[in-house]
Formats: structure tokens, sequence, C-alpha cells
């Protein structure tokens, strides 16, 4: 385990929940002393109640370790605000319906941000019949490459993984998508509004 709970974050959310440190320690069945002590640095809560003590916090347990309070806002579980994660160590890709905290392979990953396709990173998108035919000219090394590309719509998420020395293409269908991603290893997530496109034509 790399991190712990800190005594600061416990008094964090103490506070914001409107509790007293006796509030707190009736919660789970401590003393108000050993609280005291977790807040001013003088201890740690013992493994075995970190479980009651992220209940008693209203946060999860990993959220609680990793000292971050993550809420989720996309209650209705909207997928045009999906959330993309990728681990740096054995490229896991991880998609959320909103905010969510995620680890992989021991690291605590941060949600991608996308940005306009610049002249590296220029997603081509052609309509062939109800598909998308999305490709980039990109180079596809081992160390350099597009990992995947995605295409995103209310309802659902299209994503189509690539691999080194492969080809920077796919055909995704085009019913109802908003967006269209391109991940590269290096530079990260890229997007484009299909919405933008001239039917039978490449965005240039």
């Amino acid at each position: 385990m790399n991190n712990y709970v800190t005594g600061a974050l416990i008094r964090r959310l103490r506070e914001k929940r409107k509790l007293t440190q006796e509030e707190l320690a009736e919660r789970i069945f401590v003393s108000s002393k050993a609280v005291s002590k977790w807040e001013t640095g003088q201890g740690f809560p013992d493994i075995s109640i970190i479980e009651s003590l992220a209940k008693a916090l209203d946060i999860s347990v990993i959220e609680l370790l990793s000292g971050e309070d993550v809420r989720n806002t996309n209650r209705s579980a909207n997928m045009a605000k999906c959330r993309f994660y990728v681990c740096p160590v054995c490229g896991n890709i991880i998609q959320t319906a909103g905010e969510a905290l995620i680890s992989c392979c021991g690291i605590t990953l941060p949600p991608m941000e996308a940005e306009e396709p610049d002249r590296d990173h220029n997603i081509s998108a052609e309509v062939i019949e109800d598909e998308y035919y999305v490709s980039l000219d990109h180079p596809m090394t081992k160390d350099h490459y597009i990992t995947f590309l995605a295409a995103v719509s209310d309802g659902g998420v299209q994503l189509a993984k690539l691999y080194p020395e492969g080809s920077a293409e796919a055909r995704l269908m085009m019913r109802g998508v908003k967006t269209i991603y391109a991940c590269c290893n290096r530079h990260g997530l890229f997007e484009l509004d299909p919405r933008r496109l001239r039917s039978g034509k490449d965005l240039k």
C-alpha cells in the first residue's frame, strides 16, 4: 500500500459532513481521543476500521486511502460525458460514464483531457454507408502509436483497440455518434466532432 489515510483528510471530511470528533467516534466505535490523535498526526486508524471510517465519512475506501474525494456528477449516465483512463504501465484502457477514482498497477490514474487534433494527430473520418472510416497518418511503432479509436454517443461507446506495427484505422458505426476520439501513447487524447464532417468527405 503506497498511501494511507492522513489526519488532515479525516478532519477535512469530518468537518465537511459537519460532524464533531465525538460524533465520528461514536459512529466507528472508538474514543474521541483516538480521532483527535489521528487528526493531529499522533496516530493512524487501524486498518480493521478503515471500511467503517470510510462509511462514516461518506466516501469509498479507495478514495479515503488515496486522499481524493471523487463524486460522479453524471448520475444519468449520459455516455456522451464519459471519461477515459489509460495506464502508462500496462496500457490498460478504462472507460467510465463519469468521474471515478481509477487505479491500475498501483497508480491512481487521472482522466484524460481531450484536445483538438493538431497537424501530427489529424483525425480523418469518411462516411461509408452507415459507418465512419476513421484513420490517422501517424507512426505505429513500438514506442509511438495510436492506442485506440473510439466513437461516443448518448447511448454507448465503441472502442477499437490498436496495436504497434498495425494500422491507425477502424470502422465505427455512425448512428448517434457525437464525438470521435483518438489516443496517442505519447501525446494523449484528441477529439473530433463528426457533425463537422461533410458526407463522403474527409475532414481536413
